[in-house]
């Protein structure tokens, strides 16, 4: 008997009961379920590692907005040619925006994660190369060039540190304009602090980037780097934030006509949409959200234009002349002398 007729021994299955494990054929972990009582197989029928699966779900319920997946893409930043990365996927079935978020040099942290599911919910297909599990890619020298950052007033976009994040972060964008359901024609691109810096320095040698969002950036060496970026900029910085003040006005004096948009979040200092640091504040975070993901939907989700106008009718020569013509005296009435 095979694994998955199991179920049929079953009295009277549950909505979302069945069999989960991997496949003997195709090694991907898969699973035989009830839905409405009848048996559906994915994949194939024999399995592997199996674990029997209940679920309190009722028929009907709704599907999660997102979904997260592990991947691996492909990179010639590394020796092993291969990186991985976390993608956070809509589940509505269309075609998506895409945004790449750049990490800094301490990984996937709670303000990127937080930023993924945020933007995954709104439509945007999101992926996270993951730096901190990635081979060939040395700590030492990151956290050097970061701490030379802080000392030396900038952020050497021309380094080696930075040089590898940046042809990382372009394979994983190539990756991410790849995917099946992703719209290449609307990608951006999403960085804070050190990690803004190496996302503004990916962006000034790509054209396929619509957006440029960064929180608190940190300054850049050279400062007129952002000269070279085609897409429009948003920078999102604390009022109580000197360092971020600094690269906003590095960023003003680059691009002093167009291209860049700046939201300052009064009372906010750096590091202000971290969760799990003191600057964290609920209001100021929310509020630096709200405009990220509107200047987002604003670059990459435009409203559809609107219908044209019905076509007016024909105007009648006769009755427009008519209109126009002055009213005509109304007729004097008679009326009889007092007797």
């Amino acid at each position: 008997m095979r694994d998955d007729d199991r179920l049929l021994d079953v009295p009277a299955p549950e909505f979302g009961s069945g069999v989960v494990g991997v496949c003997d054929i195709c090694g991907t972990r898969q699973a035989v379920i009830v839905l409405s009582k009848e048996r559906y197989q994915l994949c194939v029928l024999d399995f592997l590692n199996k674990t029997w699966i209940k679920s309190e779900k009722k028929p009907g319920s709704p599907a999660p907005v997102y979904r997260s997946d592990r991947i691996s893409f492909r990179t010639s930043a590394v020796p092993s040619g291969q990186a991985p990365a976390i993608v956070v996927s809509p589940t509505k079935v269309v075609r998506h925006p895409a945004v790449l978020i750049s990490p800094d040099i301490f990984g996937i942290t709670t303000t990127l994660l937080d930023a993924a599911i945020r933007f995954a919910r709104d439509g945007f297909e999101v992926l996270i190369p993951d730096l901190a599990k990635t081979e060939g890619i040395s700590t030492g020298p990151l956290v050097g060039s970061r701490t030379g950052a802080r000392l030396r007033g900038a952020v050497a976009t021309e380094s080696k540190p930075v040089a590898g994040l940046v042809h990382l972060y372009r394979d994983a964008l190539d990756e991410l304009l790849a995917r099946e359901m992703v719209d290449p024609a609307k990608a951006a691109v999403f960085g804070t602090a050190y990690g803004a810096s190496v996302a503004l320095a990916l962006a000034a040698g790509s054209t396929r980037l619509g957006a440029v969002a960064l929180a608190y950036p940190l300054p850049i060496r050279p400062p007129d780097l952002a000269k070279l970026v085609s897409a429009p900029i948003l920078a999102v910085v604390g009022s109580d934030d000197r360092t971020g003040a600094r690269a906003v006005a590095q960023l003003q004096e680059a691009l002093p006509t167009s291209g860049l948009s700046v939201v300052r979040i009064e009372g906010a200092r750096a590091q202000f949409l971290a969760r799990d640091l003191r600057a964290y504040d609920v209001a100021q975070a929310e509020e630096g959200w709200s405009r990220i993901l509107e200047f987002l939907r604003g670059r990459l989700m435009p409203p559809p234009p609107r219908p044209p106008p019905p076509p007016a009718k024909p105007v009648d020569p006769l009755a427009a002349a008519a209109a126009a013509a002055p009213p005509k005296p109304a007729a004097a009435v008679a009326r009889p002398a007092p007797g």
